[in-house]
């Protein structure tokens, strides 16, 4: 994620008018078309890297990556568009002073965000994509639907990394479940291994630093992984299982359901309609 750009101040009484919205995903190739539009639009990069610039900044956004384009300032891609390339957008616009009015705190929405709860985001925008297509996004609920996806791209995490060597082993056991989901194997006795430590030391530290339990932890980021395999590609719900390691289909999907409350398949059908383009 490049550094800079500005600082939209949004206070909490200032009403969003929402526009339009949408889903592009990259079949390879073409670029970003140069422009000036008269509204903001915020974007939430949901795969590859989006290589864009506002003026002369330029901002390379990854994946969980968001960027807030100011309207009257003329943008363009940088890059062409790589085919793993996949993002939401959403247009809106404020009222006159209504990023400068005095009153509460405003809310301190960085141009260039790495987005704190991603799956929030993304099911934000999934909502607000799925009434426009069923014709049921009334202005109003349009206006705080995004209003909320700012406070999301705004928002700093909550907790503070404790200091030590437990939240360092902890830090290094997260991101070695994240780069392997795919493998059956991932467990806490296949991560200890790969960091050189006793299982139950290590369960310990990362019950300590996180909260939780290592297997939850694989089990929250494998059905993250999921939920956007289910509503963004047209895998089988078996594939999809079988993508992010679950051991077994029938597996999948008791784990599934008792996590989101549904099925995989109804949960895809919740989620189905979306307005998508392509380049």
């Amino acid at each position: 994620m490049t550094a800079g750009g500005d600082i939209l101040e949004l206070p909490a009484s200032a009403a969003v008018r929402a526009q339009n919205a949408g889903r592009f995903v990259s079949r390879g190739g073409g670029t970003h078309p140069r422009r000036v539009i008269d509204s903001y639009e915020l974007i939430f990069v949901a795969g590859g890297t989006l290589h864009l610039r506002e003026g002369e900044q330029r901002f390379d956004v990854a994946a969980g990556g968001s960027l807030l384009l100011w309207p009257g300032r003329e943008h363009a891609g940088t890059a062409p568009y790589a085919p793993d390339v996949a993002f939401y957008w959403v247009h809106f616009t404020l009222p006159p002073g209504g990023e400068a009015r005095e009153g509460a705190s405003p809310l301190q929405v960085p141009q260039a965000a790495i987005v704190t709860r991603p799956e929030v985001l993304t099911g934000l925008f999934r909502r607000f994509l799925d009434d426009q297509e069923s014709g049921a996004l009334t202005p109003g609920a349009a206006g705080h639907l995004i209003a909320l996806m700012l406070h999301e791209v705004a928002m700093v995490p909550t907790e503070v990394p404790r200091a030590g060597r437990a939240a360092v082993l902890a830090g290094l056991a997260l991101e070695h479940v994240v780069t392997h989901l795919g493998e059956r194997s991932l467990s806490i006795s296949s991560v200890a291994r790969a960091l050189d430590c006793h299982p139950d030391h290590l369960g310990r530290c990362f019950r300590a630093t996180h909260g939780t339990t290592l297997t939850e932890a694989i089990h929250r980021q494998r059905l993250r992984r999921a939920r956007a395999l289910l509503m963004d590609g047209n895998d089988t719900v078996e594939a999809v299982g079988r993508a992010c390691g679950f051991p077994g289909t029938t597996f999948f999907r008791r784990v599934f359901k008792r996590y989101e409350g549904v099925s995989p398949s109804d949960f895809r059908r919740l989620h189905a309609r979306v307005h998508l383009n392509t380049d």
